[in-house]
């Protein structure tokens, strides 16, 4: 199969198309065919090593003191399920669905292993497959902060940054909550931030 593949952190030219081998599911694991990902800002981050001042040690520790421990990059990704593992019951083959890997990455392939009961669902059939595969890295880092801020029905929340993938979900998640969202972003985009949730 086709992979992206970085060997070195550094600019983008660092990542080279490869041939790997297509990896087999284990037990518990389902085999996804990958019809879309993402480039995200984790993904820069990790390949870059463009960090907050004091997190380069911290971000080499988690992936690769002198070179990437995880050879491909990408957190998300939109495809159809290949095959399964014989323990698998949560989904069969052909069905549509997104996951997100988080800092495992691996998903700039045309195949992907996910566990089963990992964060993968059935894509909902509304969204195209580049709209599903985007849902993750935003919608996931979104939920936890609201999460954390415990935000309640009525309460008045900020949201800076919010046409940006966190800043999107967080409004859209915010407003679910029944939260009253002031949201904050660029002249450009304020009509797409304004839409109601789809």
């Amino acid at each position: 199969m086709k992979a992206i593949l970085y060997q070195q952190y550094g600019p983008p030219d660092v990542l080279q198309m490869a041939d790997i081998a297509k990896p087999i599911p284990k037990p518990n694991e389902i085999l996804i065919k990958t019809y879309a990902t993402t480039v995200t800002s984790g993904d820069w981050r990790v390949r870059s090593l463009t960090v907050p001042a004091g997190f380069g040690w911290m971000t080499r520790l988690v992936f690769g003191v002198s070179r990437p421990r995880q050879p491909i990059l990408g957190s998300e990704l939109a495809g159809v399920v290949e095959s399964v593992g014989e323990a698998v019951s949560r989904f069969k083959v052909g069905d549509a669905v997104f996951a997100f890997s988080d800092a495992r990455m691996g998903c700039y392939a045309e195949y992907k292993c996910m566990p089963q009961d990992g964060a993968v669902a059935r894509k909902p059939p509304g969204l195209s497959y580049g709209e599903a595969a985007a849902l993750s890295f935003g919608g996931t880092t979104a939920l936890d902060f609201l999460r954390r801020a415990k935000l309640q029905r009525g309460e008045s929340v900020l949201i800076n940054g919010a046409s940006g993938a966190v800043g999107a979900a967080a409004v859209q998640l915010a407003r679910h909550f029944g939260a009253d969202v002031t949201a904050v972003c660029g002249t450009a985009n304020m009509a797409w931030v304004r839409a109601p949730a789809r």
